[in-house]
């Protein structure tokens, strides 16, 4: 559809954000000048108690204010990115970031130079600093990463150089990249791409998966060299800026921005190495259920069951599921989920001619916590609705008991919400299940989130961990030794049961998250805190709940190891992953049991 065909209530309520275009422009061109005028503060920033506050504080309602430009301008960009109107107010909205980010720059090192009696008297002397206390203690941290003044200076004007691999990789895969063609299952030619690919891959038929395997990775083979180039020069950029700071590895730099360690990451990886048998034998279910000979590494993605929920759902339906899954958090928490569902335009709903494909959630401080999602009315449509949800719910209350600059909860529990949300309505609906077929299905979906959310990101981590690692030793990452390090983790995590084919090294070249500094990792630690907060919600009821809504609470006012503390999650704990482990090993179990028994 063209997004003017959809019914108003299916879209988004901007004017919420900015009453009109040109209140819009109002505000860009009085931040423009106000940003602009901010570095005035550096001669009197350390002054006195005084001084401090007033930089702190008009900071921060300038970058409240930015955020508020920046969320008009890209949702308003990615509900039509075909409007040249919204590209530029987009770009111009990145622009002015940048220039926020260089009319700041000294503030951080000079929060540094502080002497720890001067910032004591200085939060005595004026009380009203307490506001900003855990982002000064956060800053602080950065003490001994931190440059001379004039190197953080170019570094703040040299930021816009820095982090673009990925954006040529997408183009390069996006655009220019000619994967050939294929027949499909009705022997029709047919373009493949980077982006149906896994539809292909999802074909009942095998001759279409080994095709569309083998079409694609021929491809990527070809450009093998311009991709080992792109990401040896990222994770080259990562090192460098790394080591100026003084971080002994860039895992380290990545950890120490989520205020936690390596060993968070490397204890994932031992405890989900520990337990690949389990991961095993739901490749052998497979096999069978496939009634495959040998399970191959384009049967991966091929769903177990023939038949499946073809049902159609309508929005409210949808909708209906989820909050009826949200009933268990209580009255308060339902009633603002229903509301922002139903009533406050929370989510721009269908796909439209130019709209960016996907979910998300986003929004800012004074914003509602708005969610975009592609929905065709499929039972995965509304499992992907009950997970943004999770995330909208988590930033209102974080930003209801927050105060703007202390209300964006950090990348490290950022997945945990939606999980459990995603998760309670599996749950609920495999037991209000009444027929071996949708048992077998929910089962079915359940294995698959945990195999690809569990042990495939892990296997990623692993795989970042380890050539990153090889960069730091000093070996040129060539084509050759990244795939050669990528087989090994795909021949480690795939045991005997499953042929993997040499294709399947140049795997890592198509996935986008290797240029986001080891985020995979904190897929696996939210879907493991996520399962414990689940099973005690599951087990304790309404106290426990209790318990989990002041986590939601949190915001940015601890650090995320102790915010999940509060949940009373331990991630620096194995047995916090062991929990998601048995989780997807009685899903495996239960299938089995249905499947062969009846």
């Amino acid at each position: 559809m063209k997004r003017s065909e959809i019914d108003k209530k299916y879209k988004w309520d901007l004017t919420a954000v900015f009453e009109s275009d040109e209140a819009f422009e109002s505000e860009f061109g009085t931040l423009e000048r106000e940003i602009a005028a901010y570095p005035a503060h550096s001669d009197k920033m350390l002054g006195s108690a005084e001084e401090l506050y007033l930089a702190l504080d008009t900071m921060m309602s300038l970058m409240a204010r930015l955020d508020r430009v920046w969320i008009f301008a890209s949702l308003s960009y990615y509900v039509d990115t075909l409007d040249p109107v919204a590209q530029e107010r987009s770009s111009r909205a990145r622009d002015l970031a940048q220039k926020f980010d260089e009319a700041t720059w000294f503030v951080s090192p000079y929060l540094m130079k502080l002497d720890d009696k001067t910032l004591e008297s200085y939060l005595n002397d004026c009380p009203e600093l307490m506001r900003f206390s855990r982002y000064i203690y956060k800053t602080r941290r950065y003490k001994s990463h931190t440059l001379s003044d004039e190197g953080e200076e170019l570094v703040s004007r040299l930021g816009d150089c820095f982090g673009h691999y990925d954006e040529i990789r997408s183009a390069l895969t996006i655009s220019d990249l000619r994967f050939g063609k294929i027949r499909d299952a009705e022997g029709k030619s047919v373009q493949l791409s980077d982006t149906n690919y896994i539809a292909y891959m999802m074909s009942g038929d095998r001759r279409v998966r080994r095709s569309a395997f083998k079409t694609l990775y021929k491809t990527y083979g070809q450009f093998k060299s311009t991709f080992a180039s792109l990401y040896y020069n990222y994770v080259k950029e990562s090192m460098t800026l790394s080591r100026l700071r003084g971080y002994s590895s860039t895992i380290e730099r990545s950890t120490f921005a989520d205020e936690v360690t390596p060993e968070i990451c490397n204890n994932l990886i031992d405890t989900v190495g520990k337990s690949l048998p389990k991961l095993f034998e739901y490749y052998e279910l497979k096999r069978e259920v496939l009634g495959l000979d040998k399970m191959h590494m384009y049967d991966i993605y091929t769903p177990l069951l023939t038949e499946g929920d073809e049902r159609t759902y309508t929005f409210e339906e949808a909708v209906g599921e989820v909050l009826r899954a949200a009933e268990i958090f209580g009255e308060e928490y339902h009633s603002i989920m229903k509301e922002g569902l139903t009533e406050r335009g929370w989510v721009d709903v269908y796909p439209s001619v130019g709209k960016r494909g996907g979910a998300f959630s986003a929004g800012c401080s004074g914003t509602e916590p708005y969610i975009l999602t592609n929905f065709n009315g499929t039972a995965e449509d509304i499992s992907t609705l009950a997970h943004e949800a999770g995330h909208s719910m988590h930033s209102y209350y974080s930003r209801k008991f927050n105060e703007p600059h202390a209300s964006r909860y950090t990348l490290f529990v950022a997945e945990v919400a939606s999980t459990v949300n995603e998760l309670l309505l599996l749950r609920m609906r495999l037991r209000e299940a009444r027929t071996r077929l949708e048992k077998l299905e929910l089962l079915n979906r359940l294995m698959e989130l945990y195999k690809s959310t569990l042990f495939r990101q892990t296997m990623l981590a692993e795989f970042e961990r380890d050539i990153h690692a090889l960069c730091e030793s000093g070996k040129p990452l060539t084509a050759d030794l990244i795939s050669k390090t990528y087989y090994e983790k795909v021949l480690r995590y795939f045991g005997d049961g499953v042929v993997c084919e040499p294709e399947i090294a140049l795997e890592w070249a198509r996935i986008p998250h290797f240029y986001m500094n080891f985020y995979v990792y904190k897929y696996a630690t939210s879907i493991s805190a996520a399962s414990m907060i689940v099973k005690r919600i599951e087990d304790e009821g309404e106290p426990y709940i209790r318990q989990y809504i002041e986590f939601l609470k949190c915001g940015d006012s601890h650090s995320p190891i102790d915010e999940l503390l509060v949940a009373g999650v331990d991630m620096t704990r194995p047995e916090v992953i062991d929990v998601a482990i048995d989780a997807f090993s009685e899903a495996v179990s239960e299938f089995k049991r249905i499947y062969y028994n009846g």
